[in-house]
């Protein structure tokens, strides 16, 4: 619950970002623009032809009487747009990050400058970095049909197809959304897309919590465009949490690396310590049998401490 919470916040910290910051999130906006424009295209050519794919796609009704052949082909065209429609908004996203990966590239590493910090990029030509992009983009895509699929049969179960299933599906595309988000910034710490996914199944409740709100409002007309630069700038702030750099560690875990194991290991003032007195002490004291266990009170378990996050050059 806390993970879900925190994924929401990531979303208003990346609006709250972009409106600190109106230059950039102008800038960000260009990439949205072109994309409506070119799905807009489409669907009007969709509208226009889909009487005529209707007609071609149940010849069987050639020779039905009115009113049931135009209240099938109706339905059909119907259901034909509510598909095109629903097509676009799952696929806007991935083809916005196409469209505008220099752009957004740009914008994520402006954020990450004002955390105190930016990894730097792989160093990959530009159309090399659109082909992984395009690449991860249907990966993701794949998968995300695949249980896109599977909530479509479910869906006809009475009563949980129309009201559990639905919800499951805004989660599902919600944690989807976030892993395309994420691309941008988990691309430049040069991490595959499979680890991507590894990282944010690790942490269901932070993918879903950011992405299944930005889910939702992408379904009111044009809202999409004015979200997705704060989006893009949430996500980045999102991957620094999960996947933290050398910088972006606390005070006390940069100075034990710093210092080394040995020195960390030791409290400061004994012997072998930043300031401490005499020669370090040998391996095996006397009287002891085996090496005494260095401590490392940095190191903790659990899936939010920096022990178990991956390193930023995964």
């Amino acid at each position: 619950m806390r993970d879900l919470v925190a994924g929401m916040r990531y979303l208003g910290k990346g609006q709250r970002w972009v409106a600190q910051h109106g230059r950039w999130w102008g800038f960000g906006l260009i990439p949205a623009l072109i994309a409506l424009v070119l799905y807009a295209a489409v669907l009007t050519v969709l509208a226009i032809w889909s009487g005529d794919i209707a007609a071609w796609a149940t010849p069987f009704a050639d020779g039905w009487d009115s009113p049931w052949q135009g209240l099938l082909r109706g339905v059909f065209v119907a259901l034909l747009f509510a598909g095109g429609l629903m097509l676009s908004v799952l696929t806007f996203t991935a083809v916005t990050l196409l469209i505008g990966d220099p752009f957004y590239e740009s914008l994520s590493e402006k954020v990450e400058e004002s955390e105190g910090h930016c990894p730097p990029s792989p160093g990959r030509p530009l159309w090399q970095e659109i082909w992984i992009a395009l690449r991860d983009s249907v990966h993701v895509l794949l998968r995300a049909a695949g249980f896109g699929l599977l909530l479509f049969v479910l869906g006809f179960i009475p009563f949980i197809g129309q009201t559990v299933i639905p919800a499951i599906g805004f989660c599902v595309s919600g944690f989807f959304l976030a892993v395309e988000l994420t691309s941008v910034a988990m691309q430049r710490r040069d991490i595959p897309v499979r680890e991507r996914l590894r990282l944010l199944r690790g942490r269901k409740g932070l993918a879903v919590g950011f992405g299944t709100p930005i889910v939702l409002l992408f379904l009111i007309p044009f809202v999409a465009v004015v979200l997705m630069p704060g989006a893009v700038a949430g996500a980045t702030l999102l991957v620094r949490d999960l996947v933290p750099g050398p910088d972006e560690r606390s005070e006390p875990e940069r100075g034990e690396a710093a210092a080394g194991p040995d020195q960390a290991a030791a409290p400061y003032g004994q012997p072998g310590a930043p300031g401490g007195f005499g020669p370090p002490p040998a391996p095996f004291p006397p009287n002891q049998g085996h090496p005494p266990a260095p401590r490392y009170p940095h190191q903790q378990s659990g899936p939010g401490s920096s022990a178990a996050r991956p390193p930023a050059g995964w």
